[in-house]
Protein backbone atom coordinates (compact mmCIF):
# COMPACT_ATOMS: atom_id res chain seq x y z
CA UNK A 1 0.00 0.00 0.00
CA UNK A 2 3.05 2.14 0.45
CA UNK A 3 3.86 1.70 -2.90
CA UNK A 4 0.60 2.82 -3.92
CA UNK A 5 0.17 5.61 -2.00
CA UNK A 6 3.84 6.58 -3.51
CA UNK A 7 2.59 6.52 -6.87
CA UNK A 8 -0.23 8.74 -6.39
CA UNK A 9 2.15 11.20 -5.05
CA UNK A 10 4.22 11.21 -7.71
CA UNK A 11 1.09 11.92 -9.80
CA UNK A 12 0.31 14.98 -8.29
CA UNK A 13 3.99 16.13 -9.32
CA UNK A 14 3.29 18.68 -11.86
CA UNK A 15 0.85 18.79 -15.33
CA UNK A 16 0.67 15.55 -17.24
CA UNK A 17 2.44 13.76 -14.64
CA UNK A 18 -0.83 11.17 -14.50
CA UNK A 19 -0.06 9.47 -17.85
CA UNK A 20 3.76 10.04 -17.04
CA UNK A 21 3.79 8.14 -13.93
CA UNK A 22 0.73 5.42 -15.00
CA UNK A 23 2.75 4.41 -17.70
CA UNK A 24 6.21 4.80 -15.94
CA UNK A 25 4.62 1.47 -13.78
CA UNK A 26 2.50 0.02 -16.03
CA UNK A 27 -0.37 1.38 -14.87
CA UNK A 28 -3.48 2.52 -16.96
CA UNK A 29 -4.24 6.26 -16.19
CA UNK A 30 -7.85 5.35 -15.22
CA UNK A 31 -6.02 2.84 -12.73
CA UNK A 32 -4.35 5.67 -11.42
CA UNK A 33 -7.17 8.38 -10.90
CA UNK A 34 -9.30 5.14 -9.38
CA UNK A 35 -6.03 5.09 -6.81
CA UNK A 36 -5.91 8.89 -6.66
CA UNK A 37 -9.61 9.44 -6.01
CA UNK A 38 -9.01 6.14 -3.06
CA UNK A 39 -6.37 8.35 -1.46
CA UNK A 40 -8.61 11.47 -1.56
CA UNK A 41 -11.22 9.44 0.24
CA UNK A 42 -8.56 8.21 2.41
CA UNK A 43 -9.66 4.31 1.52
CA UNK A 44 -6.22 3.44 -0.57
CA UNK A 45 -4.51 2.10 2.65
CA UNK A 46 -5.81 -1.37 2.31
CA UNK A 47 -6.32 -2.13 5.64
CA UNK A 48 -9.89 -3.67 5.50
CA UNK A 49 -10.19 -7.18 4.00
CA UNK A 50 -11.91 -7.78 1.00
CA UNK A 51 -15.13 -9.04 1.33
CA UNK A 52 -15.63 -12.47 0.34
CA UNK A 53 -19.47 -14.01 -0.42
CA UNK A 54 -20.31 -17.45 -1.07
CA UNK A 55 -21.09 -18.33 -4.58
CA UNK A 56 -23.76 -21.10 -6.20
CA UNK A 57 -23.97 -21.86 -9.59
CA UNK A 58 -27.69 -22.33 -10.74
CA UNK A 59 -29.71 -22.74 -14.14
CA UNK A 60 -30.88 -19.19 -15.33
CA UNK A 61 -34.54 -18.60 -13.40
CA UNK A 62 -37.74 -18.52 -15.86
CA UNK A 63 -38.82 -14.43 -16.46
CA UNK A 64 -41.64 -13.97 -13.97
CA UNK A 65 -44.68 -14.64 -16.06
CA UNK A 66 -47.56 -11.68 -15.95
CA UNK A 67 -50.01 -10.57 -18.28
CA UNK A 68 -48.03 -7.48 -19.88
CA UNK A 69 -46.19 -9.28 -23.18
CA UNK A 70 -42.43 -9.30 -22.29
CA UNK A 71 -39.79 -8.21 -25.12
CA UNK A 72 -38.41 -10.28 -27.60
CA UNK A 73 -34.73 -11.06 -26.79
CA UNK A 74 -31.88 -12.99 -27.71
CA UNK A 75 -32.37 -17.08 -28.00
CA UNK A 76 -31.81 -19.07 -24.29
CA UNK A 77 -28.91 -20.13 -26.13
CA UNK A 78 -27.33 -16.70 -27.25
CA UNK A 79 -28.54 -15.94 -23.06
CA UNK A 80 -26.73 -18.85 -21.92
CA UNK A 81 -23.64 -18.30 -23.43
CA UNK A 82 -23.56 -14.44 -22.33
CA UNK A 83 -22.05 -14.94 -19.09
CA UNK A 84 -25.18 -13.87 -16.46
CA UNK A 85 -23.58 -13.46 -12.82
CA UNK A 86 -26.30 -13.28 -10.01
CA UNK A 87 -25.09 -11.15 -7.25
CA UNK A 88 -27.47 -12.12 -4.06
CA UNK A 89 -27.14 -9.08 -1.34
CA UNK A 90 -28.80 -11.05 0.96
CA UNK A 91 -32.95 -9.51 1.89
CA UNK A 92 -34.04 -9.93 -1.27
CA UNK A 93 -31.67 -7.95 -2.75
CA UNK A 94 -30.36 -9.27 -6.17
CA UNK A 95 -27.71 -7.44 -8.84
CA UNK A 96 -27.62 -9.44 -11.89
CA UNK A 97 -25.02 -7.98 -14.62
CA UNK A 98 -23.59 -10.03 -17.98
CA UNK A 99 -19.61 -11.02 -18.46
CA UNK A 100 -18.93 -7.20 -20.31
CA UNK A 101 -20.46 -5.10 -17.21
CA UNK A 102 -18.26 -2.10 -16.51
CA UNK A 103 -16.05 -3.31 -12.87
CA UNK A 104 -16.48 0.04 -11.87
CA UNK A 105 -20.52 0.80 -12.41
CA UNK A 106 -20.48 -2.19 -10.33
CA UNK A 107 -18.47 -1.44 -7.51
CA UNK A 108 -20.15 1.94 -6.90
CA UNK A 109 -23.52 -0.11 -7.19
CA UNK A 110 -22.58 -2.64 -4.93
CA UNK A 111 -21.08 -0.19 -2.64
CA UNK A 112 -24.34 1.98 -2.53
CA UNK A 113 -25.73 -1.18 -1.97
CA UNK A 114 -23.94 -2.40 0.96
CA UNK A 115 -24.46 0.86 2.79
CA UNK A 116 -28.29 0.30 2.79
Amino acid sequence: MEEKQGIVTESYGGPRLVSVTARRNGLSTSQLFTWRRLARDGKLSGDAAPALVPVEITPAAAPISSDAPQPVSSSPAQRAGAGIIEIDLGGGCRVRVDRDVDTEALQRVLEILRRR
